[in-house]
């Protein structure tokens, strides 16, 4: 019988078996267990000790009989179990700190002994014990409790590490105290899917060094093609240890080898009701975007909302909720959370009263094309601050409904920017986008209307700061690409890309609000802040990545479809206009765009066209008069680019 047979069918008893067999399901020992066995010991340690000074001297001393003295050196022993609390550590996960209190016991117990010695031979003008046999039973105690603990832990781990079958063999990238961190955490939890197999260095070779026992290998370019031996299914990447360059190139090789990534965090951010599995997970393809974290003026958002009331409109969206959450976070007086859609706000509020108890919320459902609800609203509160991110967003439903974007996007910030403006707010924060740059579809028309009534607005005397935000696409948001290819991928393809050259800007949702908040509280009225995008993305790479990091190989198991681009969509996206100036901030991150605002009486008569169009449900002439206000507005791969070519509007 090989070893090897052994070790499967004491795997499959002990793990696998019934539950009142299975290894993983014995508890911890009691307390009094402990204390029985170490008692054992003593015992034991006693034995050996008297027969090994009985072959040594003729005699012991004669005071106290061989039974008596064990019962002193038992009682002073036990003694010391409870005064250095040996019995409470968890034998399968001693340390350093159960030995040394293990040490610590046996030495004062022994130089208790030899106090108790010299002062019955200063009272009686005897010893009571041999002093070689007092350091001789130290030492054996000592030994026999430090091999009791060692053994079962030696045995734990043999017997949780027998079925490694479905387990993944993984190495940590780096060698630093946070990867060291979660190695141990990995070699001590009995219910993971990961086997540390050892550690990847980006500085030096440490061929004759292990850690917890586990070699560190030298990165190079062909690392992973040199670890083919070794049998490893993933790498473990923690926390933010590597540059971001490094981390994508990591990412770039183990995906050409077969390797699984995953991402954990430090030990400290570690989410203690989760098991290992829970805090180390398949790596996003979100966490591969070249994006630095972003550092808060905490101190100015602060002052804005802390102590205030505060509306949030599209605050069941994924970028309003976002919004709401991070303003929780600052403690306003009141947080006004606005939205149309009823089940979101649901969900959203029952969701934040758990997690921000002290926070005085009021969830309001209604629309913000209604002027009499959104009146009544402000009359009600003392309404500080607005961040308005209620919109219609999705390019080519717009494109085929463009009258409802005029009511939305367009009448639904007038009502609450003319209402900020009445009721004195003192500042009003719209959330744009960067399809309102010289726009080639409805909905980022729509945004640019917006855009430009609330910096005419401005430029009429009032006490609001009008201050609007500009940034991409956004990760993870209510139809987002990202989403949309994960679900294509889970259903075996093809993912649909709508054109092998398309490029755009990405930004994580909670980077997008944190941006939003700070330029919220930076402008002055009339500007338009614009985020730093990093990279532009090309969508044809994305969905590669994307197929690779779920373990797929992009053409031959998921196959990817060139399907044209979708009505008003476009190439590429920008950020600024060719009429725009742009000046830096003291946030780095965040550049403010400057417009030659439109008289408002003008902005007003557009305006005032576009929506009698839209209210006869007319929507070329909506489209029309949309590209009479804003004459860069040229539509492409849509039915309204022969608009561009006839100047006429019908009436």
């Amino acid at each position: 019988m090989t070893w090897d047979y052994f070790k499967k069918r004491l795997s499959h008893v002990l793990l696998n078996g019934d539950n009142d067999l299975k290894f993983r399901n014995i508890s911890y020992l009691p307390r009094w267990a402990v204390v029985a066995i170490d008692s054992f010991l003593v015992i034991i340690s006693f034995l050996i000790t008297y027969f090994l000074i009985k072959d040594l001297m003729v005699s012991l001393y004669p005071s106290l009989s061989i039974t008596q003295q064990g019962g002193v050196i038992f009682l002073v022993q036990f003694s010391f179990f409870f005064i250095f609390s040996t019995y409470a550590g968890l034998i399968r996960h001693s340390t350093t700190v159960d030995i040394l209190k293990i040490a610590l016991a046996c030495f004062t117990s022994g130089l208790t002994l030899v106090i108790i010695n010299y002062t019955s031979y200063f009272l009686i003008g005897q010893k009571l014990f041999l002093m070689p046999f007092l350091a001789i039973f130290s030492a054996i105690t000592f030994g026999l409790m430090l091999l009791f603990r060692v053994s079962v832990k030696s045995v734990y781990y043999l017997f949780i590490n027998l079925n490694t079958k479905e387990k993944k063999r993984v190495l940590l990238l780096g060698v630093n105290d946070d990867t060291i961190s979660v190695a141990e955490a990995m070699t001590i939890s009995r219910n993971q899917d990961f086997i540390l197999a050892g550690f990847i260095s980006f500085t030096k070779a440490h061929s004759k060094i292990k850690i917890l026992g586990k070699p560190i290998f030298k990165y190079s370019s062909n690392v992973y093609g040199t670890l083919k031996p070794y049998d490893i299914d993933g790498v473990v990447i923690v926390g933010n240890t590597i540059s971001q360059k490094q981390k994508n190139n990591v990412v770039d090789e183990c995906l050409n080898h077969g390797i699984q990534i995953f991402n954990a965090p430090v030990i400290k951010e570690w989410n203690d009701s989760q098991s290992i599995q829970g805090n180390i997970k398949e790596i996003q393809i979100e966490d591969l975007l070249e994006r630095n974290p972003i550092v808060l003026d905490d101190s100015l958002i602060n002052k804005y909302i802390n102590d205030r009331v505060i509306l949030v409109t599209g605050g069941a969206g994924s970028i309003g909720s976002e919004i709401v959450r991070q303003v929780a976070q600052y403690k306003p007086t009141k947080l006004l959370v606005l939205d149309q859609a009823e089940s979101p706000l649901h969900e959203l509020e029952l969701e934040l009263r758990g997690e921000f108890n002290q926070i005085d919320f009021e969830f309001v459902l209604g629309d913000v094309r209604n002027l009499k609800r959104m009146r009544k609203l402000f009359e009600s509160e003392k309404i500080s601050m607005v961040f308005h991110a209620a919109a219609y967003k999705h390019v080519p439903l717009i494109e085929n409904n463009p009258s409802e974007a005029v009511f939305v996007n367009i009448i639904g910030t007038m009502n609450l920017a003319n209402l900020s403006a009445e009721y004195g707010i003192d500042r009003f924060v719209m959330v744009s986008t960067d399809k309102a740059v010289n726009p080639t579809n409805v909905m980022g028309a729509s945004k640019r209307a917006a855009e430009i009534y609330v910096q005419a607005l401005q430029a009429k005397e009032t006490n609001t700061c009008f201050i609007t935000t500009r940034f991409g696409n956004v990760l993870g948001s209510n139809g987002s690409v990202i989403p949309h290819f994960k679900k294509q991928i889970a259903a075996g393809g093809p993912v649909t890309v709508t054109h092998q050259d398309i490029i755009r800007y990405f930004m994580t949702i909670p980077e997008a609000c944190q941006l939003v908040l700070q330029a919220g509280t930076m402008g002055q009225g009339g500007e338009v802040f614009v985020f730093d995008m990093g990279k532009p993305v090309r969508i044809m790479d994305l969905a590669e990545k994307m197929i690779k990091l779920s373990g797929l190989e992009p053409y031959k198991q998921i196959d990817i479809k060139v399907i044209g681009l979708r009505p008003g969509e476009k190439l590429f996206e920008e950020l600024l206009n060719d009429k725009s100036t742009t000046l830096p901030t003291h946030h780095k991150k965040i550049m403010v765009a400057r417009d030659k605002a439109m008289e408002l009486e003008d902005v007003n008569n557009f305006i005032i066209e576009i929506a009698a169009a839209a209210e006869q449900q007319n929507n070329t002439n909506v489209v029309a008069h949309l590209k009479k206000l804003m004459p860069e507005f040229i539509s492409q791969n849509s039915v309204y680019e022969v608009l561009d070519k006839d100047v006429e509007v019908s009436t």
